[in-house]
């Protein structure tokens, strides 16, 4: 991936390569430790779990002979994109493709054939694509898809899936589970579950969204990203883009408000909490513009975010010197930083440091008025000119104005996306070299985290994964039987906690049992089971909640006579 990015910027390059330096000595360590342990070393490709090859998915054809189903061919990368994503692949999104057409000289619109998708795909250093189309037949919709591997230029079987045209969503979601197991035959994720990843999605709302990030005109663009969010108050994705047309029309109170209901463990968290700050920047909130920055500096301390959050610091009347240092270290070719730096530092009376910070920003960017003139009245060099107007105003002659630091407009995204999979491999590194008990805990433990937040197909794909690194992992099993309750597998759920509870009892193997007879209508097993889990923990709030309902439907007890 880093010769497409790199073309775009070099300094994503140059993070990311950062990284890895770290990445190679982590998994230095990570070998040691596994030969110390006398374990077989993993192979890069077994400790990412058989993922890090990049996709490329093409808009489908449609085939239906009705102009109106359009956004559907859109619509289709963008389901196969998030259901990719959530099993660990790394789908190259509709901004790179765009790029990259531009890139080639090509219209936006452009549908390539297999021999320009090809060459699309390696300017954009993806390993496979996938190829589509969606027609009707009767009152159904059928969708079919093909992958192609782009190194050996060979193409997979099709594979098929089709149902009603208002199940589009759960259509596409099944196509995505097909495909997933042509690119990983050991991804154990069940078909039901990549269908309950996008069952909370209201069609009318996915439809609207798509609608507003294809259409040219900002206005229109506009409309129906707003009855997107109208439609459906937690989709995120429609946020994030709604967030950037306000934005972009410098409506920053809406644009802040949109941003900051972004998810911020999702895909665009990172970018949302930047275009956040910037907002709050605008509207004169630094308080929570820092907040905002600091937010994302916790996860990816890149320089453009250090460099703001510097300047909200500075805002509020305090010193940001320490961040602008972080910022010009961070990236030291970029004169802004070195022009803040400078700034910062004169403020706060470091008068030789900022002179040679300064110094380094006009290298760096000759012809930068504003520092020119700067150093030289730092210098004492201010012309006559400058002298007379100062005097005249009632101030002594060397005296210049307190110029402001520098905001970063511009969010690397590239940058962000290549320093974040650099840094899930450093993780993946550091998980393989833990024993199998370990390594199933902790994933189980994240796990929890997404299934908290109802990402199913995550949730499962992490719960697979803990109990491959141990078969007896009771907190996976049980973790495994609530994905299959939510996705409706009642018999699965059922034999899932069961199995944890062999292993081990557990509060959330209980719960699982206690809510799958309630939802039955056998309210007395319900009870028994929700009073064992409370049984192990008598705080646990869900069991609490959960014991509550039961009681409800039992209704008052009848007094013995």
């Amino acid at each position: 991936m880093f010769k497409f990015f790199s073309s775009r910027s070099g300094r994503a390059l140059r993070l990311a390569i950062g990284f890895a330096a770290g990445l190679a000595l982590t998994c230095s360590g990570v070998a040691h430790a596994q030969k110390k342990a006398g374990m077989k070393p993993l192979s890069a490709e077994a400790a990412h779990g058989g993922h890090g090859r990049i996709l490329l998915v093409l808009p489908f054809d449609n085939r239906t002979g009705q102009p109106s189903l359009d956004w559907m061919r859109e619509a289709a990368v963008e389901l196969l994109n998030s259901r990719f994503s959530s099993v660990g692949f790394e789908p190259l999104s509709r901004e790179d493709r765009m790029y990259a057409l531009d890139h080639l000289g090509l219209p936006q619109g452009f549908q390539p054939s297999r021999a320009s998708a090809i060459k699309l795909a390696q300017t954009l250093d993806a390993d496979e694509i996938v190829v589509g189309d969606f027609s009707l037949s009767g009152n159904d919709l059928v969708a079919e898809a093909q992958l192609v591997d782009v190194p050996d230029l060979r193409m997979s079987g099709q594979v098929t899936t089709r149902g009603k045209l208002t199940d589009m969503i759960a259509i596409f979601d099944s196509l995505a589970w097909e495909l997933t197991k042509g690119l990983d035959p050991g991804l154990n994720v069940a078909e039901k579950t990549f269908i309950a990843a996008g069952a909370g999605l209201r069609l009318a709302a996915f439809e609207q969204y798509m609608r507003g990030i294809m259409q040219p005109d900002q206005q229109e663009r506009l409309q129906h990203l707003e009855a997107a969010v109208k439609l459906s108050s937690d989709f995120s994705p429609a946020w994030m883009a709604l967030g950037r047309e306000e934005y972009s029309i410098q409506q920053y109170d809406k644009a802040a408000d949109a941003f900051a209901r972004v998810d911020t463990s999702g895909q665009d968290g990172l970018e949302a909490g930047f275009y956040r700050g910037l907002s709050l920047l605008y509207s004169g909130e630094y308080a929570s513009a820092e907040k905002s920055f600091a937010g994302v500096a916790g996860i990816l301390p890149l320089a453009e975010v250090l460099n703001n959050e510097g300047v909200a610091v500075s805002r509020e009347g305090r010193d940001g010197t320490a961040l602008f240092v972080r910022a010009a270290a961070a990236d030291p070719n970029t004169a802004d930083y070195h022009f803040n730096l400078a700034v910062s530092l004169k403020r706060h009376g470091n008068n030789a440091a900022a002179l040679n910070e300064m110094a380094d920003c006009v290298k760096l960017h000759p012809g930068d008025s504003e520092a020119e003139s700067l150093l030289v009245a730092w210098k004492g060099g201010a012309t006559a000119k400058t002298a007379s107007a100062a005097t005249a105003a009632g101030d002594s002659a060397d005296t210049t104005p307190d110029p402001l630091e520098r905001i970063v407009r511009r969010f690397d995204a590239a940058a962000f996306r290549q320093a974040g999979a650099v840094l899930d491999q450093v993780d993946s590194a550091r998980l393989a070299a833990l024993p199998g008990s370990e390594r199933a805990r902790k994933l189980s433990a994240e796990g929890d985290g997404y299934l908290k937040r109802g990402l199913v197909l995550e949730a499962e794909r992490l719960y697979q994964s803990a109990v491959a690194a141990n078969g007896n992992s009771a907190e996976a099993h049980a973790g495994l039987a609530e994905v299959r309750r939510r996705t409706g597998d009642a018999s699965e759920a059922r034999m899932e906690a069961d199995e944890a509870l062999k292993l081990n009892a557990s509060p959330e193997a209980y719960l699982v049992l206690s809510r799958l007879d309630l939802e039955a209508g056998k309210l007395s097993e319900a009870k028994i089971e929700a009073d064992e889990a409370l049984k192990l923990n008598p705080k646990d709030q869900a069991a609490q909640q959960l014991s509550r309902e039961i009681a409800s439907k039992q209704g008052p007890k009848k007094e013995q006579p």
